[in-house]
């Protein structure tokens, strides 16, 4: 059996009247890399958001378990801790500090200098741009550097779990490719990741297993590979 690191069930979201999510159910099992995909609006953020306790007073339903244990009243912060770890749609950089100074936050649940200053230059070799631009702020940088910056900050806690929220949004195709070539390579490192996408095309491609979200619900779930070939997904979501 295949060993779960998140379990979501019956998860409902409801902002007053407004319902995003009604009740669904996902799992991303070690080592896999599993998405969500969906149109915009679909509750797909709003599911990430769940997970991790960043939503805005709202009414949640449901549990979320991770590595066997609740994250209910989990504070965010303490998620990294737990490896636990988001990249935010949009980035969420600290745009005052340098490129260098993010990198270190990343990983300030660590104490071991020589492992940190290690996984720095790995990161600094996978994204030379950033090494280029170590002292810049990086609220200077372009769409595609803060989203370079947010994946290498993410991973210096080295996570059991990343969650990734729309990271080829408003990036150049060239951008978009380079992002993707970084997932796929966490993914083979052994890194469970659970990608938000709106690029289902690449998304799928990149995937093991995929869920598809629409108007709150999940809609279709299955083998990656599969979903790319299914006539729905294809008409829906691969312009086909």
């Amino acid at each position: 059996m295949s060993e779960n690191v998140l379990k979501v069930s019956g998860l409902k979201v409801a902002y007053g009247g407004i319902k995003a999510v009604k009740g669904i159910d996902l799992e991303v099992n070690k080592g896999e890399l599993v998405t969500l995909i969906g149109a915009n609006g679909a509750g797909k953020t709003t599911t990430l958001k769940a997970i991790t306790g960043t939503l805005p007073a709202c009414k949640v339903e449901g549990t979320v378990s991770y590595l066997g244990a609740s994250l209910k009243g989990a504070q965010s912060f303490h998620l990294v801790e737990r490896k636990l770890a988001m990249v935010p749609e949009g980035r969420g950089v600290f745009t005052r500090m340098t490129i260098l100074e993010n990198l270190q936050m990343g990983a300030y649940t660590r104490d071991d200098k020589a492992g940190i200053e290690a996984d720095i230059a790995k990161w600094f070799d996978v994204f030379p741009r950033l090494k280029e631009r170590a002292g810049q702020l990086a609220g200077t940088l372009s769409g595609g550097e803060q989203q370079m910056l947010a994946m290498a900050r993410a991973l210096m806690c080295h996570p059991t779990l990343l969650l990734l929220d729309e990271p080829s949004m408003g990036l150049s195709p060239i951008m978009v490719e380079k992002i993707f070539e970084v997932i796929r390579n966490v993914s083979k490192e052994g890194i469970t990741i659970l990608l938000v996408e709106q690029n289902a095309k690449l998304a799928l491609q990149a995937a093991h297993r995929g869920y598809v979200m629409e108007s709150g619900l999940v809609t279709m779930t299955g083998n990656a590979k599969d979903m790319l070939d299914d006539p729905r997904v294809k008409a829906a979501y691969l312009g086909e």
